[in-house]
């Protein structure tokens, strides 16, 4: 009895470390949920136009930032001398997005040049941050891949964007669409796994 009771309230370095994000899973989960949201609606929107899809991107874009904010935020180690993983990589992403959110919401009059490269960069940037977080949680969680497949996904997606500028509205939309419910469904994953990581008493 006393030997599970020591091991109840003494964590394992790894349950510990990882504890930040395991708290704030439920905030990678939204940000699944946006994607899917916004990728479904950029399938499915009648005669979607630049403009239109500025403004979606634009919301997309600042949800994505706001959740990773927080999840940023609220992940932080409660005690000085635990050795948590950062989370400077989510705050960066949640910051990315609220200023690619702004841009399209307070620039509405972007060109359809001036969109691609915006989402491209900003998928580009995600990425490259997501996966810098996996290679942080390779050693202290189980399926971490989604993060990293997660990454990749956005860099490709942002590198072909950004190599290929003359799509017209509805190539773009779609382009966009299935990344968004792609990163979608692996943030869910993530999230889930997350969740499934015992917690620290």
């Amino acid at each position: 009895m006393q030997t599970r009771r020591a091991e109840t309230f003494h964590p394992t370095p790894t349950t510990t470390a990882v504890e930040p994000l395991t708290r704030s899973w439920w905030l990678h989960l939204l940000r699944g949920l946006a994607g899917i949201v916004f990728g479904i609606a950029a399938f499915v929107w009648p005669g979607l136009t630049i403009l239109v899809l500025t403004l979606l991107y634009g919301a997309f874009a600042l949800a994505d930032g706001v959740f990773s904010l927080g999840a940023a935020l609220t992940g932080g180690a409660r005690d000085p001398a635990d050795q948590a993983i950062p989370t400077w990589w989510l705050a960066v992403i949640g910051v990315l997005g609220i200023a690619a959110g702004g841009v399209a919401f307070f620039w509405p009059g972007l060109t359809a040049l001036a969109l691609i490269m915006l989402i491209g960069a900003w998928a580009v940037a995600v990425g490259v941050l997501e996966i810098i977080g996996a290679i942080w949680l390779r050693e202290r969680i189980q399926d971490e891949w989604l993060l990293v497949a997660t990454g990749l996904l956005s860099v490709l997606f942002g590198l072909a964007i950004l190599l290929r500028p003359g799509l017209g509205a509805l190539a773009l939309a779609w382009a966009v669409g299935a990344y968004a419910l792609l990163f979608g469904v692996l943030h869910l994953a993530f999230a889930f796994r997350l969740k499934r990581v015992p917690a620290r008493t």
